[in-house]
């Protein structure tokens, strides 16, 4: 992993076996980035993404093991209970361009990622919402 700050934005390259929520953490705690948008492409072979069922107020994760390209990767940089809380979405797409999309749980690069953090000054919480069952932005 490399990076380089410009202003407020950390244009970031992972390398190959690197996993992105472990690799933008690290950067955040590093940098002390409390608040920020994130973006992205790249390749990976290993990913879990879910779903949210708001009924049951369950995760539904299914796991990737094959060859995809990020083809959008967002989100945003907040906290909760003082330690950095990324917020990711993605979207997948295979060797036949199916696509796959839901909440980032784990994503290891096969070839690179690009990604771009935005800095925002000052922080926001979060909180976790028993009626929602999520965690919340706290203002």
């Amino acid at each position: 992993m490399e990076y380089r700050k410009f202003g407020s934005k950390y244009v970031i390259r992972l390398d190959k076996g690197e996993e992105v929520l472990e690799s933008l953490k690290k950067i955040c705690q590093e940098n002390k980035i409390r608040l920020g948008t994130v973006s992205g492409i790249g390749a990976v072979n290993q990913v879990k993404i879910g779903l949210f069922e708001t009924a049951t107020k369950e995760y539904h994760s299914v796991e990737l093991n094959k060859d995809m390209e990020i083809t959008c990767l967002t989100g945003n940089i907040s906290e909760m209970n003082g330690e950095v809380y990324l917020h990711l979405h993605v979207t997948l797409s295979d060797h036949t361009h199916n696509a796959f999309g839901g909440h980032l749980n784990l994503a290891v690069i096969s070839a690179t990622g690009e990604i771009i953090v935005d800095a925002i000054e000052g922080n926001v919480d979060r909180e976790f919402s028993q009626e929602i069952g999520l965690n919340l932005i706290k203002f």
